[in-house]
């Protein structure tokens, strides 16, 4: 009698513990769900926020659609998904990127000298149909929005729009001056090997930054990209290569591919949308501040986009 009720109580002690880990499993799961679906959310409307920043005479709203899924809204009224939801590897987002792939890896505006891993290529990962949208949906009319612009000691083609040929004339101008005060310095961008180029990218199907007018080469090595050179190699170009330069470059919105896993380190382009998200909202989000914390909310511009993508979003 003795052992059956001990085995009784044995079992009902068993099947509580069960019980309350499972709860508390449960309870665990909900929660960590939860504050995942804060920061998708949160990082979202950033994303969106960068984008309605970068591109303000392009991009003219942000809506959801029946499916749930978000879009941003071209004046010309094209629909771009932010996120299709679908699972992708790394070469999969190379070759059909969204919105959110593009913004995934944050560009970063620190120097710690040292080549990137493998796959963290924050730029190289593209959305084409905001890129067309923006410069130029096919060689002609990429060409007709081409402006000659000064580009350092000469003049070079560059994309008009977006004022992407003015950011470039600023930041030579800054390089030259540079060049000027340290000569040294003038061999890492003169000559300079090439503006608007268009061409799909080396191994690839998909069209060059070049091919738009929006990106830049500086003088080369042969250690210079990732299919030429191997790791030491990129290690010893990246060792001698000015901060200097790319501060200039980064201020006037240019990312660079010196700071890609897959490195072009003669490689400059034009992208303020990431520019933008690494000086804003390189950190996670935080419960105790506003999503936007950081931009300029006395902007009437960036007030109203954000208006707008809390009123889409929630």
């Amino acid at each position: 009698m003795k052992n059956k009720f001990i085995k009784q109580i044995t079992v009902f002690l068993c099947f509580l513990m069960f019980n309350t880990s499972y709860a508390v499993a449960y309870t665990l799961g909900k929660e960590q769900k939860s504050v995942d679906e804060y920061k998708y959310n949160i990082t979202m409307k950033r994303d969106l926020l960068c984008l309605m920043m970068a591109y303000p005479e392009y991009i003219s709203g942000v809506e959801k659609g029946k499916d749930d899924k978000v879009y941003i809204v071209t004046k010309s009224g094209r629909r771009i998904i932010y996120d299709d939801k679908r699972h992708k590897s790394f070469n999969e987002k190379l070759n059909n990127a969204d919105l959110q792939d593009m913004l995934e890896q944050v560009y970063p505006l620190f120097n710690n000298g040292k080549l990137m891993e493998e796959n963290f290529d924050p730029g190289r990962i593209r959305v084409y149909s905001l890129f067309k949208e923006v410069y130029g949906d096919s060689k002609k009319q990429v060409e007709k929005k081409l402006v000659r612009t000064r580009c350092g000691y000469g003049y070079c083609a560059f994309n008009g729009n977006n004022n992407a040929s003015q950011s470039l004339e600023n930041a030579m101008k800054e390089i030259v001056n540079l060049t000027q005060r340290n000569k040294n310095m003038y061999s890492y961008v003169f000559p300079t090997m090439g503006t608007f180029n268009y061409r799909l990218i080396s191994g690839t199907n998909q069209l060059s930054v070049h091919s738009f007018g929006i990106a830049i080469d500086f003088a080369t090595s042969k250690w210079d990209y990732w299919r030429w050179a191997n790791k030491e190699q990129g290690q010893k170009r990246l060792n001698s290569y000015p901060k200097e330069i790319v501060e200039i470059m980064e201020r006037n919105n240019f990312i660079w591919g010196g700071k890609w896993g897959h490195f072009d380190i003669m490689h400059y382009e034009y992208r303020p949308e990431l520019i933008i998200k690494a000086k804003y909202f390189s950190t996670e989000p935080s419960k105790d501040k506003p999503w936007y914390e950081g931009v300029n909310y006395d902007d009437e511009n960036i007030k109203e986009y954000i208006k707008l993508i809390d009123k889409v979003i929630g």
